[in-house]
C-alpha cells in the first residue's frame, strides 16, 4: 500500500522549531514534485512550500526567509525545517507527492493525514 507518513507535528512557543518529515512507502517506481500545504481552522488550506524532483523550491511568502523545504531522493523523504516560528503558523500540516506506483501510467497526487502543529504566543 502505498502512503505517505508525516513527522514531527507538535507545540512550540513562538519563536521556537521545529522539523517536519514526510516518507513515501510502498512499491513505488519514481517521485515527482514534493510539498507541504498547511489548513488553519476557517481558512483554505494552502501551500507552504514545494520541491521539485530536481530540487527547485518555492515557498509561500508568508513563511519565507523562515521555513526550509528539503529532500532525500534515496529515501523519498522530503522535510520542512520551520525556524521562528508564529502563532499563525499553527495548522494542521499535509505531505503532499505525484507518485508513479504504475511505469505505464503518470504521476498522482498522494496526500499524508497530517500532523498538527501548535505554536503558543
Amino acid at each position: 500500500q502505498v502512503q505517505l507518513v508525516e513527522s514531527g507535528g507538535g507545540l512550540v512557543q513562538a519563536g521556537g522549531s521545529l522539523r517536519l518529515s514526510c516518507a513515501a512507502s510502498g512499491r513505488i517506481f519514481k517521485v515527482n514534485a514534493m510539498g507541504w500545504y498547511r489548513r488553519s481552522p476557517g481558512k483554505q488550506r494552502e501551500l507552504v512550500a514545494g520541491i521539485t524532483s530536481g530540487g527547485s523550491t518555492n515557498y509561500a511568502d508568508s513563511v519565507k526567509g523562515r521555513f526550509t523545504i528539503s529532500r532525500d531522493n534515496a529515501k523519498m523523504t522530503v522535510y520542512l525545517q520551520m525556524n521562528s516560528l508564529k502563532p499563525e503558523d499553527t495548522a494542521v500540516y499535509y505531505c503532499n507527492a505525484g507518485l508513479l506506483t504504475n511505469p505505464t501510467m503518470t504521476y498522482i497526487d498522494h496526500w499524508g493525514r497530517g500532523t498538527q502543529v501548535t505554536v503558543s504566543s
